[in-house]
């Protein structure tokens, strides 16, 4: 089992001003999800953080409801907290994979984020691994939100906005309206 294997785990980051996290969770399996819930929210206290948490439909919503606040908030990380577990359908891998691919996307866009998703093959594995007297998952993804928070405000300022910028108008860039057609 992977939790009596030895790893390292990075110190917590230390913050001058104290940062502002969603945690955005889909409680599909309710108990699953209050331990994931309850970890996140511990480790981002611990580091003298606020949150606020939202609650999504399934691990589908879970970017888009990121990606909206990350457009529309002032949020300085996030943390994505779920459980899939495998049924008898493919629809196990599209869930899995379309929901990290879909936070992979936020973040290499500039959101500061913490994939709590589990993706396990049943009910004990999920227990194990979101009970925080166990491998507490819910608080590693907030551990990792916080460390990209932390490298964010090393490196600059924040960013406003994720996505696609819009592109301008060559006549507004030149500001002449030359070849603009009045006629």
């Amino acid at each position: 089992m992977a939790s009596s294997e030895p790893h390292y785990i990075l110190p917590r980051p230390e913050f001058d001003k104290p940062v502002k996290i969603l945690i955005a969770v889909a409680p599909y399996y309710k108990d699953i999800a209050e331990q994931l819930v309850a970890g996140a929210v511990a480790e981002i206290e611990a580091a003298g953080g606020f949150h606020e948490v939202i609650e999504v439909p399934g691990a589908l919503e879970l970017p888009t409801a990121i990606g909206i606040a990350g457009r529309m908030s002032n949020f300085d990380g996030y943390v994505a907290l779920g459980c899939v577990i495998r049924g008898e359908t493919t629809h196990y891998d599209t869930v899995c994979n379309d929901s990290a691919r879909g936070l992979t996307l936020l973040g290499l866009q500039g959101l500061c984020i913490g994939n709590g998703i589990l993706t396990v093959e049943n009910h004990d594995q999920a227990w194990a691994r979101a009970e925080t007297a166990g491998q507490n998952k819910g608080g590693g993804a907030a551990a990792a939100a916080l460390h990209l928070i932390a490298l964010a405000r090393r490196w600059g300022s924040s960013r406003k906005g994720v996505g696609f910028v819009p592109a301008r108008d060559e006549y507004q860039v030149a500001g002449t309206g030359a070849g603009k057609d009045t006629a």
